[in-house]
């Protein structure tokens, strides 16, 4: 074992992440405003672990400044949420203000600054109005994304003195992925149709709104969040190569060359053509994206992806997939994350950092989620009642490492924020495995506590001294 230190610079980002149906619960909310998260949990309560779902949540809305002041004692420099579009509008035809959430909104992004935590905010993170999907099949819709445009202009105009870092979605590959690629979650319907217009539709709704940002003139920027997996081959042979090169075409090239560039890979458009995927674009709507390209990412990381070459013919009754070109691959003794079923290689936010500083015009960008899932926490519940999640601490060194050493080696990473401030719901998953900082007890109406890795978030901000033991000795 040897020790390793590293600077953190004085405007590196060390925060926290979370989403509004996550953490905020139904308090308050109206007929109508169901998200597409919501109308899932109702219609399939049954595949939410303990059916647990958004419905309470960690109750954030009532309980904002508790948790602000949990976030400042954690030391937390900025926070990420999101805007739950279902919930701000009561009427998203119109754009009508729901004048109470809004006032939320101003009195959380208030505390916040007061506390000194800066507000990073997404326009949407899975909360497409459930109205929206079932009048228009949700982001299928040319129409949708101009409600989306409207309604960003709302958000906007009543909140552009108090937030300055904007993003239009979180993952906005993951739930047409779902639903449409994979048919896991409601309303299941295989269609990589449909799947490929809302991966255009969310591309294009990102250029209008950066348009529209720069064109009102607000001080800030406007980015999106994008969750690409650092993808490998299981062995340099060109048919595992290309098997991984498809993988990061579908699922990773698909959003950030038009986000970063400004326009799509010219593979794409002829690996759609030749599967008849149908999807609708203009050369307008291209231009635009061309036009409008964002100020920064954000970027998930998580696990590394693996992929092989296929090893069977595709059926000839099976609609396209991407997964026509690969197979996934488990590298033999891999280091994994049992609760969650993830390798764990953090390495993956290094190359990543390389792949961005090489090929996308090394734009500025920040790790927006990275942590560590892990079932039944309370087993490690210390004599002071407190978890002891060292493992969560040995995971986020190790992570947060290899951010700031690409850092040194030139790649434009400002920051890493974890994945999450407190435990909350995940999709389906729902409290089953605990990322946060600060643990909800359920059991006891959700009270707050702080895990020891809270103490040593805190620790690390104000010391700025990354200090880690690195497993680099021959045995």
């Amino acid at each position: 074992m040897s020790i390793k230190k590293i600077t953190l610079p004085q405007d590196f980002i060390l925060g926290a992440a979370a989403s509004a149906w996550q953490t905020e619960g139904w308090s308050g909310k109206k007929p109508g405003q169901d998200s597409w998260i919501d109308l899932w949990y109702k219609n399939d309560r049954h595949v939410w672990h303990n059916g647990y779902g958004p419905a309470v949540a960690t109750d954030f809305i009532n309980r904002f400044r508790e948790d602000v002041a949990l976030m400042k004692q954690a030391g937390l420099t900025h926070y990420r949420t999101s805007i739950n579009w279902s919930r701000f509008l009561t009427d998203y035809e119109n754009v009508t203000v729901d004048e109470e959430y809004a006032a939320y909104y101003a009195a959380l992004f208030d505390e916040m600054h007061r506390q000194g935590i800066e507000p990073m905010i997404c326009l949407e993170h899975y909360e497409l109005p459930g109205v929206l999907l079932e009048k228009y099949g949700g982001w299928a819709s040319k129409h949708v994304v101009e409600l989306f445009v409207h309604y960003a202009e709302k958000v906007f105009e009543r909140f552009h003195g108090k937030v300055t870092r904007w993003f239009t979605f979180n993952e906005p590959i993951v739930v047409q992925t779902r639903v449409y690629l994979d048919a896991l979650r409601w309303p299941y319907e295989q269609n990589t149709s449909t799947w490929m217009q809302w991966n255009h539709h969310k591309v294009l709704a990102t250029a209008k709104v950066v348009k529209l940002f720069r064109a009102k003139g607000y001080r800030g920027s406007v980015g999106c969040i994008l969750n690409p997996e650092v993808t490998y081959p299981r062995s340099r042979a060109p048919h595992d190569v290309r098997a991984a090169e498809m993988y990061d075409l579908f699922y990773n090239r698909v959003f950030l060359d038009p986000l970063v560039h400004g326009h799509y890979p010219s593979a794409l458009f002829i690996l759609l053509e030749q599967h008849q995927v149908q999807w609708d674009y203009t050369a307008d709507e291209l231009a635009l994206i061309a036009e409008n390209t964002v100020d920064e990412l954000g970027i998930n990381l998580y696990y590394p992806h693996r992929v092989k070459a296929p090893s069977r013919a595709w059926h000839p009754e099976t609609p396209f997939h991407p997964a026509y070109y690969y197979e996934p691959f488990e590298l033999p003794g891999r280091r994994m994350n049992s609760s969650r079923g993830w390798e764990i290689y953090p390495r993956i936010i290094y190359d990543m950092a390389m792949r961005i500083k090489q090929e996308y015009r090394n734009i500025d960008w920040f790790v927006a989620e990275s942590g560590m899932g892990v079932e039944n926490e309370a087993q490690f519940r210390n004599d002071d009642g407190i978890i002891d999640d060292s493992y969560r601490i040995v995971f986020i060194s190790e992570h947060l490492y290899y951010a700031l050493l690409a850092r040194e080696e030139g790649a434009n990473c400002h920051g890493y924020m974890l994945w999450a401030f407190t435990d909350n719901v995940s999709p389906m998953n729902a409290f089953k495995n605990r990322y946060g900082l600060i643990e909800i007890d359920l059991g006891n109406n959700r009270a707050r506590r702080a895990k020891k890795s809270a103490t040593w978030f805190r620790q690390l901000r104000d010391t700025r001294v990354l200090t880690l033991s690195v497993d680099d000795e021959s045995k």
